[in-house]
């Protein structure tokens, strides 16, 4: 009996499992802001596939039959699977790209290290000697803090292009938003190639996540309209970073801690969603192919990279590989910085630098041009 009953047990168990793994791959279908609790099913995708693959393994040495459970779970979700887990050969990235190539770099930098200058003043030298090493032709930022009118500051834009390879470039701020007196907060996109037009976009001036920057740049004969977005943040405070990475409170805290964060994961998805529309319609009246650059705050097979990303490559999807998280906190498996591009761009390699200059890693792509895609 009581073996019966564990049996029944762990098969309702995988079948949960299976079920909520299928809802998170599949939950960006679900428009309806009234459903934005499947974005949680959404953030644990991941786990949910490493918890398949374990009753997989189980279920070959104690019953193979009941195996079926999770693999046909993944086989229902092997298209939005593929923008979970790149499954491409492990290539060297080549810092040395063909001279037709565009490299295009994203990165959210953290307010360039202004908060930790004191303590760790060379930080900010080595964000720069990576840019200046890696060359891109496009480089977009996000949470940049930086001053365009003062020397004195100790982010100077001006110096800190030239420092970084001689940028064109357009840097977007609302002073509604000022990091200090001497320093902006918003977002750049600097270019190799002329910047032709610059413009921002928003639908509420005082918010910074509601509104997006794009340039069309212009390479020999051909014109790109580049895109830097930066989506709703989760504003995460301290406390509720501490509690995700430690569970060990009392029952009232545990309690608290859970309903302020599903509180602003909800407040969060729903601004995203909001966002994720307004910007596609701006890129669907691109008269250029595009490039976009960003930190959505969101995982693949969201709401909001379906909707962004729809008709468009995924750098990280045509050529990465492994889960490629992004964000170097509160979990292994964020990727929430993202390159997309027109389908008239080849994507020939993508990488992601992990270092600890930046609480996210930066993420770089080779793109090839092609005007018959």
């Amino acid at each position: 009996m009581a073996k019966s009953f564990a049996k029944f047990l762990l098969i309702t168990c995988n079948i949960a499992v299976a079920i909520s793994f299928i809802i998170g791959c599949y939950g960006s279908d679900f428009k309806s802001g009234k459903y934005w609790f499947l974005g949680l099913f959404t953030l644990a995708s991941l786990y949910f596939l490493l918890a398949l693959i374990i009753f997989i393994f189980f279920w070959l040495l104690v019953k193979p039959k009941y195996a079926f459970i999770g693999v046909i779970a993944i086989a229902c979700c092997w298209m939005p699977l593929k923008n979970l887990i790149g499954i491409h050969p492990l290539d060297e990235f080549n810092n040395k790209k063909e001279e037709s190539q565009i490299r295009v770099m994203n990165w959210n930098v953290e307010l360039f290290n202004l908060l930790n200058y004191k303590t760790a003043p060379g930080k900010k030298f080595e964000m720069i000697d990576l840019v200046h090493e890696l060359k891109p032709d496009i480089f977009c930022m996000q949470e940049m803090a930086a001053s365009d009118n003062s020397p004195k500051a100790i982010n100077y834009m001006p110096d800190i292009m030239k420092r970084m390879g001689k940028f064109d470039y357009y840097y977007y701020y609302n002073p509604v938003h000022d990091f200090d007196r001497d320093h902006h907060f918003g977002m750049v996109i600097a270019s190799r190639y002329p910047i032709i037009k610059q413009e921002s976009e928003s639908y509420n001036r005082k918010r910074y996540n509601a509104t997006f920057i794009y340039a069309d740049i212009a390479k020999g004969k051909d014109t790109f309209r580049v895109f830097n977005i930066h989506l709703q943040t989760l504003h995460f405070s301290e406390i509720n970073r501490k509690y995700l990475e430690d569970f060990s409170l009392s029952d009232d805290a545990y309690i608290e801690n859970s309903k302020n964060i599903i509180s602003k994961y909800k407040k969060g998805l729903i601004e995203r969603r909001t966002q994720s529309d307004f910007i596609k319609k701006h890129l669907d009246q691109s008269p250029y192919p595009v490039i976009l650059c960003g930190d959505f705050n969101d995982v693949p097979n969201s709401y909001a990279y379906r909707t962004i990303g729809e008709n468009l490559k995924n750098a990280f999807a045509e050529k990465g590989i492994g889960i490629g998280a992004t964000f170097n906190g509160i979990s292994p498996t964020l990727r929430i910085d993202n390159i997309f591009c027109s389908p008239s761009f080849d994507v020939r390699q993508y990488d992601r630098f992990k270092n600890k200059l930046s609480d996210h890693f930066p993420i770089v792509a080779d793109l090839a041009f092609s005007k018959t895609p």
